[in-house]
C-alpha cells in the first residue's frame, strides 16, 4: 500500500468577512494519529470539511495522498472516510441494511458488513432498525460504516461524542487497529487527556489559526 500523508500549507477558509481558517499549515506522516484540539469555533470542523472535499479553501492548498482536495476531489474521496457530528443513517433500515447501502453505493463487497458490525459490538443488533438505537449505538454504527470502507485516511470529528465509558474504550481500540493497518488518522476532539494517550501528534487551533503543534511520542 502506498504511503498516504496529509499535507496542508497556508490554508484559509472564510464565511463572509470572517476567516474560519487562517494560514493553517501542518504535515501528518503515514500511519500517524494526529489529534486536533481547540475551543468551539476554533476551526476544527471547517478544517475537516475542507479535507473531506465538502467545501473548498479560499487560500492555500491541502492534499491527501498527493491528491489536491480542490482539483482532485474524487481521488481524495476514494481513499478518505469521515465520521462527523451528524450520523446520516437511515432510521427505517436495520444496521446491516444501512451498511449494505454504503457498500452498494461505493461499489464494494457486502462481505465486510458483518465484520464491521462485530468490531463495534453491534453484531447482536445487526438486524434491528436504527430507529430503536440509542445515540451511542448510532455513533458505533457510524464507526462501522467507516471501517467498512477500509480507508487509507480517516477524519474523526469528535469520535467520543454520545458514547459511554465502554464506547470510549472501543473507539480507542478501533483507532489503534486502524493505525496498525497503516491508516493515517486526523481526530478533532475535546477529550484532550484521553486522546493524548493514543495520538502521535497534536495540533491546537484558536480563532482559525495554529497556536501549537507538537509530537507526543
Amino acid at each position: 500500500m502506498t504511503e498516504v500523508t496529509i499535507d496542508v500549507e497556508g490554508l484559509g477558509r472564510r464565511y463572509g468577512r470572517r476567516w474560519a481558517l487562517s494560514n493553517v499549515s501542518f504535515h501528518v506522516p503515514p500511519a500517524t494519529v494526529m489529534m486536533v484540539t481547540g475551543r468551539n469555533g476554533a476551526g476544527k470542523s471547517t478544517l475537516f470539511r475542507v479535507l473531506a472535499t465538502a467545501i473548498r479553501p479560499d487560500r492555500g492548498r491541502a492534499s491527501i495522498g498527493g491528491f489536491d482536495v480542490s482539483t482532485q476531489r474524487e481521488d481524495v474521496r476514494r481513499m478518505t472516510a469521515i465520521l462527523s457530528h451528524a450520523t446520516y443513517l437511515y432510521e427505517s433500515l436495520t444496521a446491516r441494511e444501512n451498511l449494505n447501502v454504503v457498500a452498494d453505493h461505493l461499489g464494494i463487497s457486502r462481505g465486510g458488513v458483518t465484520e464491521s458490525l462485530e468490531q463495534v459490538a453491534l453484531g447482536a443488533r445487526a438486524d434491528d432498525p436504527v430507529s430503536t438505537f440509542s445515540a451511542g449505538m448510532r455513533k458505533r454504527l457510524s464507526f462501522a460504516r467507516v471501517l467498512l470502507q477500509k480507508p487509507r485516511v480517516v477524519l474523526l470529528d469528535e469520535p467520543y461524542g454520545a458514547l459511554d465509558p465502554a464506547g470510549f474504550d472501543l473507539v480507542d481500540q478501533v483507532i489503534l487497529d486502524l493505525k496498525r493497518r497503516g491508516t493515517t488518522i486526523l481526530m478533532a476532539t475535546h477529550q484532550w487527556e484521553r486522546s493524548a494517550k493514543i495520538a502521535d501528534m497534536s495540533l491546537e487551533l484558536e480563532g482559525g489559526s495554529v497556536v501549537r503543534q507538537e509530537s507526543l511520542r
